[in-house]
């Protein structure tokens, strides 16, 4: 006959007489609270949150298209429901590229040398190994990203040129309508190993528009994209000279 054994489990937080005088004595550790699950709390549903501008700017494209009927009734949030959407479409029209499109040998004529007439292309010679290359390619990432109406492609040094001299790299060669415009070999141009963002977009537009973050058509003309170029690098050295004082300050 088998032997069963009955197992007898107190209620959770219930304790006895003898452990109590055992905790006071300290041979026994504190008694855990009585388990209290979390106070219930409604999920806020999101239709039914108040209506504003900062909740429309939080709104995605078809979110914004969904709500045509819900904002009738008012009139300057249905109005501003309609310019945000018409940010939003005319930003997803003007990003065409906005990052770096690696290539190789076989791809530089189609991606670089037959891009449209209004395009310009920067092309990055790189190697892996060459620390200067990531320093420059971090500063490129960036300007990828603002300027999305410049295609940035990058390709192996030796793909694009065979032998082409390692203590060349990084190089950049600028391209438009199947010309090349600018060629940049190194760093020195763009400020040596303390080269950002906004010295190397300084540079890359010394002498043509090269950089085009599609915004309107005015923006976009050479005397105005030449002249943000250079506003931002000035802005970008004068808060590096107020950081520099305010760490003196500290000292």
């Amino acid at each position: 006959m088998a032997d069963y054994h009955f197992v007898y489990k107190d209620v959770e937080g219930a304790t006895t007489q003898w452990d109590d005088i055992q905790r006071r004595l300290g041979n026994l550790p504190e008694k855990p609270p009585a388990f209290k699950p979390p106070e219930f709390v409604p999920r806020a549903d999101a239709d039914e949150q108040p209506k504003s501008k900062e909740w429309l700017d939080d709104r995605e494209a078809d979110e914004l298209e969904d709500l045509e009927d819900d904002l009738e009734d008012d009139r300057f949030l249905e109005q501003y429901r309609r310019m945000r959407l018409a940010e939003l479409r005319e930003a997803a029209k003007t990003a065409r590229f906005g990052t770096i499109q690696p290539i190789t040998g076989s791809d530089f004529v189609r991606e670089v040398s037959q891009a449209p007439p209004d395009v310009w292309v920067v092309v990055f010679l790189y190697k892996d190994a060459i620390p200067e290359c990531g320093l420059l390619h971090t500063c490129l990432e960036e300007l990828a990203t603002k300027y999305a109406e410049t295609k940035f492609v990058k390709i192996i040094s030796t793909d694009c040129i065979p032998n082409y001299p390692d203590r060349n790299v990084p190089t950049i060669l600028v391209y438009n309508n199947s010309a090349v415009k600018g060629t940049y070999v190194g760093l020195q141009k763009f400020g040596g190993k303390k080269c950002t963002p906004e010295s190397v977009a300084l540079a890359l537009c010394h002498s043509d528009p090269v950089l085009n973050d599609g915004q309107g058509g005015g923006d976009s003309s050479r005397n105005n994209v030449m002249e943000g170029v250079r506003r931002k690098f000035i802005e970008k050295v004068v808060a590096q000279h107020e950081a520099r004082e305010d760490e003196d300050d500290s000292d």
